[in-house]
C-alpha cells in the first residue's frame, strides 16, 4: 500500500530532475509545487488554469479580477484551489500596482478580508509574514511570481514582479524587509520562481530595453534583439540575479521551466489572450507555514 508519505517522497524525488518542481493535483485543479521549500517545511503552490468554472474560455480555475468574472466564480474557484492542501488556510494577497511597495502581515487578525470588499483592499506588490497558517498570495498572468521561505525563523515571503517591479528591485526589497523584520539571512532563503513570459516569448520594446539597459550591468545577456527597437527578455533570470547579488546562494533559487505564454494550454497569459477573448484569468502563486 503506498501512502500518502510514500507518495510525497515520489513526488519529490521526480522533482529534483525538473528543476525542483513537481505537479499537484486534485479533483481535476493542478498546482505546481516547489520540492525545496516544501521540504524546508512551507506550503507553496503556483496554480494553472486548468479545474476551475470560469468561462475563460472553460473550466478555467481564475482565482483573482473581479472586474472580469463573476465573484461567485473566483470565490468558488479558490475554494477548489485551497483544497489541494492539508489543514485550515487564511489566504491574504494584496491589489498589485507594478511598484515596489511591501506589505508586512503580523498576524491573522492582519490578514483578514473586509467582508464587504472584493478582492484585496491593500496596494503593493509583495507581502512577508511568519504567521502561521497565513497563505500570502500574488497574482498573475505573464508577470513572474517569486516566493521566497526561511527555514530558520520561519519567515516568507511573495512577490509580484513584472518588468516594473523586476527593474526597480522588488525582490530586493522583500528581501530586505525579511531581514528587517524577522531578522532573516540571505544565506538561509529559499527562492522559486514561477511561471511567467520568459526569453522564448516575451518581446518588449525600445522603452523597456532602455530601462534595463540604464539598471543591469549585464542588460546584454538578458536582451535577444528581434528586431528594429525590440528585444526578447529574460525577467526569469533578471530576478534570479536580483537574489544572488543580494547574497542567496545560486543553489537555493529554483526557476519553474515554464512561460506562460508558451504553454498557454496550462496558464493565463495577458498577452496570448487579452487582444483574443477580452478578458483574461488570474494565476495565484502562495506560501505559507502551519503552527
Amino acid at each position: 500500500m503506498i501512502t500518502t508519505e510514500d507518495e510525497t517522497k515520489r513526488r519529490q524525488a521526480a522533482a529534483r530532475k525538473d528543476n525542483g518542481f513537481y505537479w499537484r493535483e486534485r479533483d481535476g485543479v493542478r498546482a505546481l509545487i516547489c520540492a525545496p521549500l516544501e521540504q524546508d517545511g512551507f506550503t507553496n503552490a503556483f496554480s494553472t488554469r486548468v479545474g476551475g468554472v470560469s468561462s475563460m474560455p472553460r473550466e478555467a480555475l481564475n482565482l483573482a479580477g473581479f472586474n472580469e468574472d463573476d465573484a461567485e466564480n473566483i470565490y468558488e474557484n479558490r475554494r477548489r484551489f485551497l483544497k489541494l492542501f492539508e489543514g485550515q488556510w487564511l489566504l491574504t494577497g494584496c491589489w498589485q500596482v507594478h511598484g515596489i511597495d511591501v506589505r508586512v502581515v503580523h498576524s491573522q487578525d492582519d490578514a483578514k478580508q473586509k467582508p464587504e470588499v472584493l478582492g484585496d483592499d491593500q496596494y503593493c506588490d509583495a507581502l512577508v509574514s511568519n504567521t502561521p497558517n497565513v497563505l500570502l498570495a500574488v497574482k498573475t498572468a505573464d508577470c513572474v511570481p517569486i516566493l521566497i521561505g526561511d527555514p530558520v525563523t520561519r519567515a516568507f515571503a511573495a512577490v509580484h514582479a513584472g518588468w516594473r517591479g523586476t527593474s526597480s528591485s522588488i525582490l530586493k526589497r522583500a528581501v530586505e524587509e525579511l531581514e528587517s523584520e524577522y531578522g532573516a539571512q540571505v544565506a538561509n532563503l529559499r527562492v522559486a520562481i514561477g511561471p511567467a513570459a520568459n526569453a522564448c516569448c516575451y518581446e518588449v520594446g525600445s522603452d523597456v530595453i532602455e530601462v534595463f539597459k540604464d539598471r543591469f550591468a549585464n542588460a546584454d545577456e538578458l536582451l535577444t534583439p528581434t528586431r528594429d527597437g525590440h528585444a526578447l527578455i529574460n525577467l526569469h533570470q533578471a530576478n534570479r540575479e536580483h537574489v544572488i547579488s543580494a547574497g542567496v546562494p545560486a543553489d537555493r533559487i529554483h526557476l519553474a521551466p515554464f512561460c506562460t505564454m508558451d504553454r498557454n494550454d496550462l496558464f493565463f497569459s495577458y498577452r496570448q489572450e487579452k487582444k483574443l477573448h477580452g478578458r483574461v484569468g488570474r494565476l495565484m502563486s502562495v506560501i505559507g507555514t502551519r503552527a
